[in-house]
């Protein structure tokens, strides 16, 4: 970008700005009246020209004007943009709003992402948190019948996993009580993923060989954590806002969007990408893979459960989205989640 002349950072942010406002493409002619470049028609047509043959710009066809590619759209996010902030009474009542969501709604991951999509007019995603981030609160244990136990993990964001697992011989109540205690000395205040982890190291220790008990804890300690889901869960809310738009009038790019969707495979990649980043993040059109056909944009952030990152918030919506407007949105809602998730035990 810094290799561009400062007429031509003019004329492509222009270009961006007006496309992102229209949806259509943007010819001299527009940018002459509307955006006080002090430019000949003639002038501005050459610049485009320039842009075109550096990728920055495409023509649909000859006689229209130009729209700009990913590769504008990256620059124009990396370099030119100013974002516009939330006020301070916008953000007030987004953290309002989230935090009444997160107090009383059943479902608070999907009425967060219906709030995010009715205030950016697009769709919005988020990511569960990961079951191997989330912190155990208590692992349980309850007999059912012979060679059998239910078992019950119970997290610290209120959510319980229950599954069945075999057992070899009889094991009391007594037994049972201690291990119980002995497991809850050693979760406390970890993760399911460390807690995994922990269990694998311990069993491989030579001096849990010998101890019968602590050597059965974690033997159905890990037992218990064999089934449990390692990707993100994704909510989608606001998906008839892409459907609605111009770029799926195509009845393949929208068979195509909505498989994508269905699977979710690529935007969970995307979503996970995120959660090692640890910022918000934008992927413009190619970027997000095969998503869309290569028509939509993710923004993104990560949002924190007690501290530690959980999951992924974020807009997804056509390459031409407002991400002035986006971006600090997205910041924003994440940043309320995680308060609203700080709030609660």
């Amino acid at each position: 970008m810094s290799e561009l002349p400062h007429r031509s950072r003019k004329i492509l942010f222009a270009v961006v700005t007006e496309f992102i406002a229209t949806g259509d493409p943007v010819g001299s002619r527009t940018l002459a009246r509307k955006y006080g470049l002090d430019l000949s028609a003639a002038s501005i047509r050459n610049v485009l020209a320039d842009l075109e043959e550096g990728g920055y710009l495409k023509q649909p066809h000859t006689s229209a004007g130009r729209i700009p590619t990913d590769r504008a759209f990256r620059l124009f996010i990396d370099t030119l943009m100013e974002v516009r902030a939330l006020t301070p009474e916008e953000q007030a009542k987004l953290g309002a709003r989230v935090s009444e969501i997160y107090a009383v709604a059943a479902d608070p991951l999907r009425e967060a992402g219906r709030y995010l999509s009715e205030l950016s007019g697009a769709a919005a995603v988020v990511a569960a948190p990961k079951k191997e981030l989330r912190t155990l609160s208590q692992v349980r244990f309850i007999p059912t019948r012979p060679g059998q136990l239910l078992a019950v993990l119970v997290f610290s964001d209120g959510s319980v996993e229950n599954r069945f697992i075999p057992v070899e011989g009889q094991i009391s109540e007594g037994e049972l009580t201690r291990i119980h205690n002995l497991l809850a000395d050693v979760i406390e205040g970890r993760s399911l993923g460390e807690v995994r982890d922990l269990f694998a190291r311990r069993l491989a220790d030579d001096r849990v060989a010998v101890d019968a008990l602590r050597r059965r804890a974690f033997e159905l300690g890990s037992l218990a954590m064999v089934d449990v889901a390692r990707r993100s869960q994704v909510v989608i809310e606001g998906q008839a806002r892409l459907i609605d738009l111009p770029e799926y009038t195509d009845v393949a790019r929208l068979k195509k969007l909505m498989r994508a969707l269905e699977e979710r495979e690529e935007l969970v990649e995307l979503l996970d990408k995120t959660l090692a980043a640890g910022a918000v993040t934008v992927f413009v059109g190619s970027e997000a893979g095969e998503l869309g056909g290569g028509e939509l944009s993710l923004v993104v952030a990560p949002y924190a459960d007690h501290g530690r990152v959980a999951g992924a918030v974020g807009v997804l919506g056509p390459t031409r989205m407002d991400y002035a407007k986006v971006m600090p949105l997205v910041d924003a809602t994440a940043a309320a989640m995680s308060e609203a998730l700080g709030k609660n035990k």
